[in-house]
């Protein structure tokens, strides 16, 4: 499967979880979810688009940067997602160090793919 693709696909399935999430905090009138909910639809849902837009028109080879950049995005959006979902809502009893530990992974990983994709974007040239 292309970047894109991939991207596009993960981008569609953090827009319905954002989507679902902000009806339920409605309904509910509860707004505990709130930076969850904005995080979901920021970097899991726009960024993830955008960086399949990029993909699609920039049409970028498959080099080892543009995997390392997929799969952080991937990986950091549902880390960084979950993660913040664990540490700031605690729907288990789990220990705050691993909810924590897996919320500032997930940071992580997000925060290397920006850095990758701005790499990309320096060292891309037309007609490669």
């Amino acid at each position: 499967m292309n970047n894109s693709k991939l991207l596009l696909r993960f981008a569609g399935l953090f827009g319905v979880i954002g989507a679902i999430l902000g009806a339920h905090m409605a309904g509910a009138g509860s707004y505990a979810f709130r930076p969850v909910h904005a995080h979901i639809l920021v970097v899991g849902w726009l960024s993830l688009f955008a960086w399949s837009v990029y993909y699609k028109v920039f049409q970028t080879s498959q080099t080892l940067l543009t995997k390392l950049h997929v799969w952080t995005a991937i990986i950091g959006s549902v880390g960084l997602t979950v993660g913040m979902w664990l540490y700031m809502v605690k729907p288990f009893d789990l220990p705050q160090g691993l909810t924590l530990t897996f919320y500032i992974g997930g940071g992580v990983a997000l925060l290397s793919s920006y850095i990758l994709f701005f790499l990309l974007t320096m060292l891309y040239r037309e007609g490669k």
